[in-house]
């Protein structure tokens, strides 16, 4: 999923300009302007070119791969969500069948959300929602995140008791490494430690609730693999959510704490390297040993690269009112 964007020629800007479309929405560029990170959702502005991408999009995914790679748990949220396969979802409609679930609620957003605000948002039930959808033409080209991975990709797992309690506990930890923050007195310490702390944090949650697989229920009489997908960023992935599974090329670990946090990643590529949990007891005592790990040091100073760590990510930790 490349991060840089293409430029854009004056006949694509006339095609797509005109609705909610990635990286080519006015109405996104003009909250950005006025600095509103939370914003409505303005259902009228969606264009016909968008709700094909949305189409598109969801019918090969729920005839072609949720079925075979995604876990149960993915699949009976869809049931619930009772998503309108032609059109984009209004996100007042998705709450009203969310919310009752497990409290969790899909909140829009015009875009990046410092990394505190968004796990701040997690331990509070809410999820940052972007809003735009890619092209129609370039449906497996992804510069940013958009509503289908969102909606699509996270949002069923959130109707799920077990996982949405893990996003929360997972949010409880940030807060939690605010709160240590503001207990290191030199500021160069405090920097340092702050900076791998969110680096191993990062890691953790793109090891897991954005790639993680998991072992299929043994319950599960279908004739499937071994191994199921729950992170959103393989769920709403038409290549690689086979990919992962089903490709030798693709290293498959028992998630183990030292391992993930110090594990590196690129995000313009199939990833090589994965991790799988038993259940989501399994996961929930995972963040619970994270946070075991950050209260006794040793998120302190975890191995370098990937992903960086940028300014507005550190402050929103320093600064946070935790």
């Amino acid at each position: 999923m490349p991060t840089t964007t293409a430029p854009v020629s004056p006949e694509e800007q006339a095609k797509f300009g005109n609705g909610l479309t990635t990286t080519l929405a006015p109405f996104i560029e003009q909250a950005k302007s006025r600095g509103e990170l939370y914003i409505e959702q303005p259902y009228e502005l969606y264009s016909e070119e968008n709700h094909r991408s949305w189409r598109l999009l969801y019918k090969r995914m729920l005839e072609e791969r949720w079925p075979k790679y995604a876990n149960e748990q993915f699949l009976e949220g869809v049931k619930k969500l009772c998503f309108d396969p032609d059109l984009v979802p209004k996100l007042e409609d998705v709450n009203q069948f969310l919310a009752p679930l497990t409290g969790f609620k899909a909140r829009a957003v015009s875009g990046y959300i410092p990394a505190y605000l968004f796990f701040d948002c997690l331990r509070q039930r809410e999820f940052p929602t972007t809003i735009t959808i890619r092209r129609s033409d370039s449906l497996d080209y992804l510069p940013e995140p958009d509503i289908f991975h969102d909606i699509a990709g996270h949002v069923p797992m959130h109707t799920d008791k077990a996982f949405a309690d893990i996003l929360v506990r997972f949010g409880e930890t940030a807060q939690s490494a605010a709160q240590m923050a503001k207990r290191i007195d030199d500021e160069e310490r405090q920097l340092a430690a702050m900076t791998s702390i969110i680096k191993a944090m990062a890691r953790f949650f793109w090891f897991s609730i954005e790639f993680g697989l998991m072992k299929r229920d043994p319950a599960d009489k279908r004739d499937q693999p071994e191994l199921c997908v729950y992170g959103s960023g393989l769920l709403s992935s038409y290549g690689e959510i086979a990919h992962c599974i089903e490709s030798a090329e693709v290293q498959r670990y028992p998630f183990q704490m030292e391992w993930v946090i110090n594990q590196y990643f690129e995000i313009d590529r199939y990833q090589p390297l994965l991790f799988y949990v038993d259940s989501f007891d399994h996961l929930f005592t995972m963040v619970d040993e994270l946070e075991a790990w950050l209260q006794s040091g040793r998120l302190n100073n975890v191995s370098p690269g990937e992903p960086a760590v940028s300014e507005q990510d550190l402050k929103s930790f320093l600064e946070a009112e935790a």
